[in-house]
């Protein structure tokens, strides 16, 4: 009796250590298993993020940093470890990037037209690095790009501009028949978004004037102020903001003047609610999440460049929604008829929006 007890006490252990040694605890099991999961379509990469200036401007580059998010969720952050490097000054930016590709970062993402020069300076010294960049073209075999008919969202916000300034009946509309403009840096791809800017306006009235100012920089939101408070002050009862962090002081300005702004790269609309008509969306997130997934599912190809504009979506603006709840029945709705019959013209080709000559890409 006591030899049969010992024996089934014996298989018992040993069925014990087997189911210990076999993963008899189910939890690192269930772990591998959803590690295996979470790592289908893709392998574990390191992405970093290179701006010109900083996170919260609620514009570019938080629509940029917004792609990042995406690329997050859809894909795990077990898998994408993401780094950001924020500058104050231009001294900044090339040790940043490079600092990056040292790093071997297996992809590193350059936001802003201004990191144009330094990709191309350097991307041939790390050609197991890919680059991205934003709102420029390098072609070289590592690097993707991606630009933004800015122009054509541009031309619908003069557009809007041009017909909000005549409605008088809207509080502090003035009866001048002038918009504002002010821009962060005097670079080209600014002045591409203020040469559609001005084509949009003259489309509704030839006789329209223009106000254009250029902050020197996109993290001054004093200087943005300052520029939009001198053109209400010159009969502009509402300013285009294309400045970034700069362009904090623009809708600063609009809200505690009870003027008006238009937002951009985002939708700006609900920052002050009633004094951001609309916002021209630049969809930068669009193209930094398309360039993680393309690094994450070994998809990623050199010397592209992704165009992003009113036909495929990667331009236009926002449909006034929270302008309309502000102004309820006094919202002029024959803007928003307008702009979307000059959106599907320039979809058609019907309207050609003109480019900045010292930004057109082949």
């Amino acid at each position: 009796m006591k030899k049969k007890l010992l024996v089934v006490v014996s298989v018992l252990m040993v069925v014990a250590m087997l189911l210990t040694a076999c993963g008899g605890n189910s939890q690192p099991a269930e772990k591998a298993e959803q590690g295996e999961k979470a790592a289908e379509g893709g392998k574990k990469i390191r992405v970093a993020l290179v701006l010109s200036g900083f996170l919260g401007d609620k514009s570019f580059n938080d629509s940029a940093y917004e792609g990042v998010q995406k690329a997050l969720e859809e894909f795990g952050e077990e898998n994408i470890e993401v780094k950001v490097l924020e500058s104050k000054v231009p001294a900044d930016w090339e040790t940043n990037l490079v600092s990056m590709a040292n790093d071997k970062y297996d992809l590193v993402l350059g936001i802003s037209t201004q990191l144009q020069e330094i990709i191309e300076k350097h991307a041939d010294s790390f050609p197991d690095v890919k680059f991205g960049l934003i709102d420029g073209v390098v072609k070289k075999d590592n690097v993707q790009s991606a630009i933004f008919a800015q122009n054509e969202g541009s031309f619908l916000a003069g557009a809007a501009a041009t017909m909000f300034t005549t409605k008088t009946d809207i509080e502090n509309v003035n009866p001048d028949v002038t918009i504002g403009w002010v821009g962060g840096m005097d670079i080209p791809v600014l002045h591409d978004f203020l040469v559609g800017y001005e084509q949009g306006a003259k489309y509704i009235d030839p006789n329209v004037q223009v106000l254009v100012s250029f902050a020197g920089s996109f993290n001054d939101p004093l200087k943005g102020k300052e520029l939009t408070l001198a053109q209400y002050s010159q009969g502009a009862d509402i300013v285009m903001n294309v400045a970034s962090n700069t362009g904090n002081g623009i809708l600063e300005a609009a809200n505690d003047t009870g003027n008006y702004a238009i937002g951009v790269d985002l939708n700006q609309d609900d920052v002050y609610p009633g004094r951001i008509l609309t916002s021209m969306l630049k969809r930068v997130d669009v193209a930094s999440y398309e360039m993680i997934k393309a690094a994450y599912e070994d998809t990623f190809k050199g010397n592209e460049i992704l165009r992003m504009n009113v036909a495929n979506g990667g331009v236009g603006l926002t449909d006034m929604t929270t302008m309309k709840e502000a102004l309820g029945d006094k919202f002029p709705e024959d803007i928003l008829t307008k702009v979307q019959e000059l959106t599907e013209e320039i979809k058609a080709g019907n309207i050609e929006v003109e480019s900045y000559e010292g930004f057109v890409v082949e």
